[in-house]
This record gives C-alpha cells, structure tokens and sequence, in this order.
C-alpha cells in the first residue's frame, strides 16, 4: 500500500522481453535500499523487486500489468515516478493508494501557469461513476485532486515541487498516463452495485 508521495525519479537503462513479459533494470538513488521481494510503485503500478546491483534494481511486469498501464510504452531512457510502500505508523500525506492501476488516460491539454501547471485528462468513459470534483487520484503514482470534472475528462493542478520531481514534466498532450482510482469510490460503486440487483 502506497500514499501517492513519489520518494524520486528512477531511469530505465534496460528494457527485455521475454514471451508476453517485459523485464526493467531501472537506476535510482534509493535503489541500492531496496530488498528482493519489496514491493515498489513504480508510475504507480506495484512492482516486486526481483534483483539489486548497487543503484539499479530489476522488475517485470507481466501480459495483465502491460495491458491496464503504460508500461508497455517504457523505453530506455525513461522517467519513472518511485514510491516505497507506507510504514504504518507514519502520516498519510497523500491517499490510500494500492498500485494496482485500473486503466490509462491520455493528457489532452497542457497550460503553463503563472507559477504552476494545469493539465487535463481523458479517460475511458465505464470509470465515469469513480470519478469526482475534489477526488482523489493516484496519476503515474501521484496522488492528485482532480476539478473540472466530466463524464469522461478530469484536470489537475500541479505545483513547481511536484513538477520538479516527479515525471510529470514530461507529460503532454498525448502522453498516457496510469490511472488508480480512489479505493473508497470503487468500494461504494461495487455496494451499490450488489444492492441494486437484490
């Protein structure tokens, strides 16, 4: 379980296939703090640490993962939002976030602002009902608050720190993004789902 407070930006160095999986050796200034099997979120999908050679570490990501993410996109050279999984008894700055991605959105418009950014989202319209003013979102791992809200398109405001630190300097319209939508919400649409089949 993650926050959505990206601790630093790792970089992909190496990108493998192998049948339907792709394999990643990104480098990270806290890579070497990792441990084999700890789970990471990596642009917010969570991954499991597979191997660590000094400040890089190895991940794969199978068919299901490639296929709900933006991870089949990932090429060297690329920039990737990392979080550890929360200790419990420390502060939630964000929200709860899983890393279990529910789908992508693609960035359909991008306006530099007089000391931040806003950016806007398209998504596939079946998430509509999860999908609020003033929500919660986690975007590449980030957590975010979302406005302008519509059936199928949501914007962000972001910051100069989180536009500093994590990969979401290089998003533009365009760019697909990974999307895990707040946990409470998929809870009450899934209640309410049942209860209107009684």
């Amino acid at each position: 379980m993650f926050t959505g407070i990206i601790e630093t930006i790792g970089h992909i160095e190496e990108v493998h296939t192998a049948g339907t999986n792709k394999t990643y050796w990104i480098s990270s200034p806290i890579s070497h703090e990792f441990r084999v099997d700890q789970s990471v979120s990596h642009n917010g999908v969570c991954l499991t640490v597979e191997e660590i050679r000094g400040n890089r570490h190895r991940v794969t990501a199978i068919a299901e993962t490639l296929q709900k993410s933006n991870l089949g996109h990932w090429k060297t050279g690329d920039l990737v939002n990392i979080e550890r999984c929360m200790i419990m008894n420390g502060r939630l700055d964000g929200h709860i976030v899983q890393g279990h991605v529910d789908t992508t959105a693609t960035c359909i418009d991008r306006k530099e602002l007089d000391g931040s950014w806003e950016l806007r989202f398209r998504f596939p319209d079946q998430f509509g009902s999860l999908v609020i003013e003033k929500g919660s979102i986690s975007l590449n791992g980030i957590s975010l608050t979302i406005f302008n809200v519509t059936d199928n398109e949501f914007s962000v405001a972001i910051i100069p720190y989180t536009f500093e630190h994590t990969n979401i300097k290089q998003v533009k319209p365009q760019t697909t993004v990974n999307l895990e939508f707040d946990i409470v919400g998929k809870y009450v649409q899934r209640m309410s789902s049942l209860k209107s089949r009684a």
